[in-house]
């Protein structure tokens, strides 16, 4: 196996991360910690999520944040943004990139954007041509790829039914969305086969959670594929607020340790995201779940 020289991690512990969190954190310290994570080596971070608060109150603050963070040079800090409304408040607070956010599945989709498949294409389409006219790179999710929490299987066509339609209303990257952390290395070989046939390797990442335990495993069969980009959240933070029980996303300390181990450079300096990773711990108040976390807990006490 010719494993690739680099990979690219992109955090997104500040959103998924912190969503699903019950305690909402205080303005000052997700500004700090975010500030943390661009001293590592992180090329990316996705800080934060314009949406109503109504639905999801621990990113209330969006504007705050986005506009109390440092901006370091070599990183890009993205958003998600649902709609018009949300564009506009993310582009006055000079969000580098945009995202879209939607299922493979129907019932998760109105779940957790209140409206069909259907119904959320149109939003979706004006909200990505007033990103890139207004300068801005633009990456979509489909979450619900490996499973749904209310239907079971995505067929797979559905799944690229959702796909094409982003690509064709002019997405730059899709993230492949193992949202509950079903999905196992068979079960990626399966969708990668397909998905690369129709897709450019360098325009997907892979997003998996940890539920069950599988999230590096399927890592590595995404790397046999020649993916080069990963979404992860620092000390496993996450999980989706519409889907009962998934657990956090792939912890980006486990995932840099492993990658760096195997000799794939990441760019991420260790040790600083060893500090960023105990520091928001202390912030919630809570213990992290990932492997590194113990490691990290030792090394700085």
């Amino acid at each position: 196996m010719k494993w690739p020289d680099k990979v690219t991690i992109k955090e997104v512990g500040p959103r998924d991360g912190l969503q699903n969190e019950k305690e909402i954190i205080p303005s000052a310290e997700k500004i700090k910690w975010i500030d943390d994570l661009s001293q590592t080596g992180l090329p990316y971070i996705e800080i934060t999520s314009f949406v109503n608060p109504r639905w999801i109150p621990q990113l209330c603050d969006a504007s705050e944040v986005a506009k109390g963070i440092k901006r370091y040079p070599g990183v890009k800090y993205g958003a998600l943004v649902p709609n018009m409304r949300g564009l506009a408040s993310a582009l006055e607070s000079n969000i580098d990139e945009v995202s879209v956010f939607m299922s493979a599945s129907e019932t998760h989709n109105q779940k957790n954007i209140n409206k069909s498949i259907d119904q959320t294409f149109p939003v979706f389409q004006e909200t990505i041509n007033g990103a890139i006219a207004a300068g801005k790179s633009v990456r979509g999710y489909v979450s619900t790829v490996f499973g749904c929490p209310y239907e079971g299987k995505v067929p797979i066509e559905q799944v690229f039914k959702v796909c094409d339609k982003l690509f064709e209303m002019g997405i730059g990257e899709l993230s492949l969305g193992d949202t509950i952390g079903v999905a196992n290395p068979r079960q990626v070989e399966e969708v990668l086969d397909l998905a690369l046939k129709r897709y450019d390797t360098k325009r997907i990442t892979m997003h998996f959670h940890n539920t069950r335990g599988m999230a590096l495993a399927n890592v590595l069969t995404s790397l046999e594929y020649g993916i080069t980009s990963f979404d992860s959240s620092l000390g496993g933070l996450g999980g989706c607020p519409y889907a009962p029980g998934a657990s956090g996303n792939v912890a980006t300390d486990d995932l840099v340790h492993m990658l760096e181990e195997m000799g794939i450079s990441t760019g991420v300096n260790q040790n600083k995201l060893a500090n960023a990773a105990v520091k928001i711990q202390h912030a919630l108040g809570k213990k992290l779940t990932s492997h590194q976390m113990a490691v990290f807990s030792e090394q700085l006490t």
